[in-house]
């Protein structure tokens, strides 16, 4: 039982390693790359929306603007949610685990923008640095939420079995 321990807890450091990764790769794309990743992502948001409300009528620009710093918001809200799942499969406990959590986000987001500073056609900004903290924030809430609706679950049906 302690050997799966260890193993659930390297595996989830190691999806915490591999979400960085990503967004390290994400943040390592030239200006014209990265424009024309959310092109795509803008036009097929724009085709949704379109067939949702047909009648609305969006700036291509305001998708774009409202798809970018999403992308940012929940690219940090999956990796706090990572990283204190690992935490938590690692032994930590309750506010310090979240506290963990959030420090690693957090110092994350800020060399992901100093990394961006070096990337042609891209720039750091403090203000990207604020909306990945507000995503860590939500993805550590989501996470609590979610843990302790499911601890509670869990009580109600060993009192049922033990009845």
């Amino acid at each position: 039982m302690q050997f799966q321990k260890k193993v659930v807890a390297v595996l989830s450091w190691g999806l915490v390693v591999t979400w960085m990764a990503l967004i390290f790769f994400l943040s390592a794309q030239h200006g014209e790359q990265s424009a024309g990743l959310s092109e795509g992502i803008t036009e097929w948001v724009n085709e949704v929306v379109e067939q949702v409300v047909p009648a609305a009528e969006f700036q291509i620009d305001e998708i774009s603007f409202f798809v970018r710093k999403n992308a940012h918001f929940f690219a940090y809200l999956l990796l706090a949610i990572l990283t204190l799942n690992a935490v938590r499969r690692s032994g930590g406990r309750g506010w310090i685990s979240m506290g963990v959590a959030f420090i690693v986000s957090v110092l994350y987001a800020i060399s992901d923008e100093v990394h961006q500073l070096f990337v042609p056609g891209r720039s750091g900004q403090v203000s990207d640095v604020l909306l990945d903290s507000t995503g860590a924030l939500a993805g550590i809430a989501l996470y609590a939420i979610i843990s302790r609706w499911l601890g509670r679950k869990r009580k109600t049906n060993n009192k049922k079995r033990a009845n």
